[in-house]
């Protein structure tokens, strides 16, 4: 049985970058048994002895009732972690020290990490590991995860040396009296009884108790117990970090920070930001798309097209040859671009402060700021953005967002968007069609926030120093999060394609046709071979367009079709199911509920949005 050490933290204090230090990159992305939040593990080895090592989620506190907190209580409680790393980040030791004494009184083995030890030099802030280490009562380190200072120390100490920090929170005397008596009369230790001030656990007897107790405490303090040991901790962390802490003063980067947080400039630099990064993947991508799909198209979908084979096999062998050119030559280019330009805003320190001008927005529709994020890669595409959700801290706010990223315009959309509204119609027009998705996106977000079922919780942010990225670290991380899609979406479009093509070469795309006909041509007023563009939409979206062409028989569609056809075709095309990577992808993140329900709005919206301009332009 290998030895395991957890490494427990807030976001933002290069705990992912010690983990990839200590691991490599042969990481696996995992659920912890009886959680659907991810965890990654990877494995390294000292004195001959595998270890794996954990990384936690990144968290502010364990009271917290969101999905990611519980993961992180079960992991630390678990008897089959050999020992904890708590990793702090030397320029906000105070705000960190509030996490570490919760993790403290698990009275699990474990050792600190002062992280980012280079970064507080430059800020003049120095920290007193040895002074730190007598106050905790474990052993203390100081790295530098961007230079790998003090790395090699990590495992040697947390396996030889790590042991229960003796530090103690000085509660206050009405809130330990209360823990003395629940746990006497219930026989469970201190942390326990604490929780159970707080409104966890699982015994309902000694939640009933400690509730009664709880609002003693409240009425004369006239605050929570809660609030109460919250205030206890950190003030104490508090305490502990004036003791070790020297400073020189305030950093140059304040001044920075106060223009990127205010609403003005803030906003303005925001929506500056997105739009040239999105420019920028629609400029390089659609470069490396043209390079590759060329390729493809020479060097494999044309030699497929020249064999002498069974009619059977040449279909099965040109559907995986376009499963390839597509993931390889339209999704790769545009995903990889924008998964480098997102971690050199996220290794940059900007995206938090994204997230932060965004709450407000985002919070009346159920999500919070960080939500952003992943909203923002579905532009991209949302096989990556629903994968990017992870990192909301709730179920509920993860269905919210899995609705919304479903119905922003992906960089395939775009292509039908562009490729038939603005060359046939108008490029008012065209923009037209992210103006009433935008709109419809709102009021859908609007409307779950008022009917997902599931506790909203306040968004606690710390926003990491502003510093210049590391282009092996943006290249690596870049690279974990494409593997991903790779390994995950790639096979899927490879079988759906093949099933496609069969389907086509048995007709029962034909009949499908015909029998949707009475929609395409009575709900939607398009021709009925729209239908079977709209089908093999579901494959790849810009597959809608090139399918459109093919069946009408010519590239200028304005001869076959009117303005307003081509228009109800992209809406419709737009907002309809999405493609089948990102429903599979819908499935495995959220379950198959999840993804039939938002399959099926996105149906029933695209259709009634198609004919309702149908009946009042038509």
């Amino acid at each position: 049985m290998p030895l395991k050490i957890a490494l427990v933290g807030n976001p933002g204090v290069g705990k992912s970058l010690i983990f990839n230090h200590l691991t490599g990159v042969g990481v696996e992305i995992g659920n912890y048994p009886g959680s659907s939040v991810d965890l990654l593990s990877g494995r390294s080895c000292f004195q001959r002895e595998r270890i794996e090592v954990l990384d936690l989620p990144g968290v502010y506190s364990l009271e917290d009732g969101a999905e990611t907190e519980a993961l992180v209580r079960r992991v630390i409680d678990d008897d089959a972690v050999t020992a904890l790393v708590a990793v702090l980040d030397a320029t906000r030791l105070e705000r960190n020290l509030y996490l570490l004494l919760q993790v403290a009184e698990y009275g699990r083995p474990m050792t600190a990490v002062v992280n980012m030890v280079d970064e507080a030099a430059r800020r003049g802030i120095a920290v007193d590991t040895e002074r730190l280490a007598a106050l905790l009562g474990i052993p203390v380190l100081a790295t530098s995860a961007a230079t790998g200072q003090g790395i090699d120390r990590i495992l040697p100490t947390a396996v030889l040396e790590a042991r229960a920090a003796t530090v103690e929170v000085p509660y206050d005397h009405h809130v330990e009296a209360a823990v003395h008596s629940l746990a006497r009369t219930f026989g469970v230790d201190r942390r326990i009884a604490l929780q159970a001030l707080q409104g966890l656990g699982d015994d309902p007897d000694l939640l009933d108790a400690a509730g009664a107790v709880g609002e003693e405490i409240g009425r004369r303090h006239r605050m929570s117990a809660g609030q109460i040991i919250t205030t206890n901790r950190h003030n104490h962390a508090g305490t502990i970090a004036d003791e070790v802490v020297r400073s020189a003063g305030v950093g140059v980067g304040a001044a920075l920070d106060r223009l990127l947080t205010r609403t003005v400039p803030g906003v303005p630099i925001l929506v500056g930001v997105l739009m040239a990064m999105l420019l920028v993947v629609f400029l390089v991508g659609g470069v490396l798309e043209e390079y590759i799909v060329r390729a493809f198209e020479f060097g494999l979908l044309n030699p497929i097209a020249a064999l002498d084979l069974h009619p059977l096999a040449k279909e099965v062998l040109r559907a995986v040859g376009l499963a390839l050119q597509s993931g390889f030559g339209i999704a790769f280019p545009y995903i990889f671009t924008f998964y480098v330009l997102l971690a050199l805003l996220e290794d940059s320190g900007y995206m938090s402060r994204a997230a932060f001008l965004a709450d407000r927005a985002m919070h009346r529709m159920g999500l919070h700021g960080e939500a952003i994020i992943p909203l923002v890669i579905g532009f991209g595409c949302n096989v990556p953005a629903l994968m990017g959700t992870r990192l909301l801290a709730t179920r509920r706010e993860r269905i919210i967002a899995a609705f919304l990223i479903t119905m922003v315009p992906c960089s395939a959309r775009t292509v039908v968007i562009s490729g038939i509204v603005a060359s046939f119609v108008s490029l008012a027009a065209a923009f037209s069609i992210y103006l009433v998705v935008l709109v419809l996106i709102v009021l859908t977000g609007l409307i779950l926030s008022r009917v997902a079922p599931g506790p909203q919780f306040g968004m606690v942010l710390e926003m990491p120093q502003l510093r210049r990225p590391r282009p092996d670290m943006v290249l690596l991380k870049s690279w974990l999060r494409i593997k991903e899609f790779l390994y995950i979406a790639m096979p899927l479009l490879l079988v759906s394609s093949v099933v496609l093509g069969l389907l086509g070469y048995y007709g029962a795309i034909a009949a499908f046709q015909a029998a949707f006909a009475p929609v395409s041509e009575g709900l939607l007023g398009l021709p009925d071979y729209a239908s079977t563009a709209l089908l093999f939409g579901i494959l790849r979206k810009e597959m809608a367009f090139e399918t459109l062409v093919v069946l009408a028989g010519t590239a200028s569609l304005d001869t076959v079709m009117t303005g307003i056809q081509l228009y109800i075709f992209a809406i419709v095309s737009t907002l309809f199911v999405p493609c089948i990577s990102t429903v599979a992808v819908l499935r495995r993140e959220l379950g198959s509920r999840v993804a039939a329900l938002i399959t099926l709005y996105t149906v029933g919206l695209g259709l009634g949005i198609g004919a309702l301009i149908h009946f009042v332009a038509g």
